[in-house]
């Protein structure tokens, strides 16, 4: 961990985030400016800035919590799918691996590379969407 990586702040419980599910190798938190309500962010606790930096035998847990990610966010949120997607240094705000689990629905204007962000109504708004998907995890 680093004392400036934004995440791994919140790895440590330092920053404020809307976790969603943490394990000894991850943390998954709700984006702060999702593409859509429910955009969940997953990072190695470890930092790593890449994933060809991640470590072999951290690649499947990892990607298994991705995996229960996509699956637990459309059951949650009333979504008909996911886009799962990773950035490694071009387009990386944060120099930190980290998983986009997006909820998605047919014509919900996602289209290329051009995504609108959007924002919480208020931070109980962020709370609520959090919480269906903690109950989800956890179900």
């Amino acid at each position: 961990m680093t004392a400036a990586c934004v995440f791994c702040a919140i790895v440590r419980g330092e920053a404020k985030a809307e976790v969603v599910l943490e394990d000894e190798t991850c943390v998954a938190f709700l984006d702060a400016k999702p593409l859509f309500h429910g955009h969940v962010l997953l990072v190695p606790r470890a930092h790593v800035v890449t994933l060809p930096d991640l470590p072999a035998a951290s690649v499947a847990p990892f990607f298994t919590r991705v995996q229960e990610l996509a699956r637990a966010i459309p059951a949650a949120l009333g979504a008909q799918g996911t886009f799962v997607a990773m950035n490694n240094v071009v387009s990386q705000s944060v120099p930190h691996l980290h998983a986009h689990v997006v909820p998605r629905t047919k014509g919900d204007g996602l289209k290329g590379f051009f995504w609108p962000r959007t924002k919480y109504e208020s931070p109980e708004a962020m709370s609520a969407v959090a919480d269906k998907l903690r109950r989800e995890l956890a179900g």
